[in-house]
């Protein structure tokens, strides 16, 4: 039977030159792996094999006109090629019909690959797409979720010292929390660039901007907490602001170089 979720028929091949029966595939046009697989199956069903000596049996996978992988039933003789060392079959299983090849997915190679099935005088063939599927880490509404619940929580926590009081330890206090935690996010950028796609030019100068960004904010900041009424409060919300910009930017550069 066919992987579930492929979608097959039957197909008779054309009859050779000599006239004799060939080998009936189940016919599969494609088959997907992702990352999360560990071994790759490229499925091939032969409907109607009637030897039950293996001895009787010769497949041949091959990719793009080349041989990967041979299994000679006569000599009992595994033999995969240099490019595909791990592939495999699973010879008791020919004798149902079934010779569909097996690989680390470290040997997959995203292409149409080609299952020649010879049984004494009989043969027959049937070709298979190996294709690669991008499956996200969690669903598109885990993610919203998962990045929308811990940004709600910073901003309903910061907006416990933004209620309006007059000036106070406790409120130069909470705005420190808010200011000077924000270098931990130029931090954890370098970290994002250095292990998602290393140092350019475009990340210096991301990272460049959010250090400026950081040095108003917490001069501003020192400026605001010195007076009982402070008029640096726009120096303090410009580098904040130059922030979230650079935070911004190295989402949208991320995204376009993913």
């Amino acid at each position: 039977m066919p992987p579930r979720g492929v979608r097959s028929h039957c197909r008779r091949p054309s009859s050779g030159g000599n006239g004799s029966a060939q080998l009936i595939f189940n016919v599969i046009k494609s088959v997907e792996y992702t990352l999360c697989n560990q071994t790759v199956v490229i499925p091939c069903f032969v409907n109607n094999v009637e030897t039950k000596n293996i001895t009787e049996l010769y497949v041949r996978w091959k990719f793009k006109g080349e041989n990967i992988f041979i299994f000679d039933g006569s000599k009992r003789m595994s033999k995969p090629s240099s490019n595909f060392s791990s592939a495999k079959i699973t010879p008791p299983e020919l004798l149902r019909g079934i010779a569909s090849l097996k690989m680390d997915k470290s040997d997959a190679v995203v292409g149409n690959y080609t299952c020649e099935v010879t049984e004494l005088s009989r043969e027959g063939e049937t070709i298979i797409e190996l294709k690669y599927r991008v499956v996200s880490w969690f669903s598109p509404n885990e993610n919203i979720l998962i990045v929308i619940f811990p940004v709600l929580a910073i901003l309903l926590f910061w907006g416990q010292f933004g209620i309006v009081s007059e000036y106070s330890a406790k409120n130069a206090s909470g705005l420190g929390l808010i200011v000077l935690p924000t270098v931990i996010l130029i931090l954890l950028h370098y970290c994002v660039f250095m292990i998602a796609m290393g140092m350019s030019s475009y990340t210096i100068s991301i990272l460049i901007l959010q250090i400026l960004g950081y040095v108003l904010s917490v001069v501003g900041f020192s400026l605001c907490v010195s007076e009982c009424i402070p008029v640096h409060g726009p120096l303090l919300i410009s580098g904040l602001g130059i922030i979230a910009l650079a935070e911004l930017l190295g989402l949208v550069y991320m995204k376009c170089v993913e």
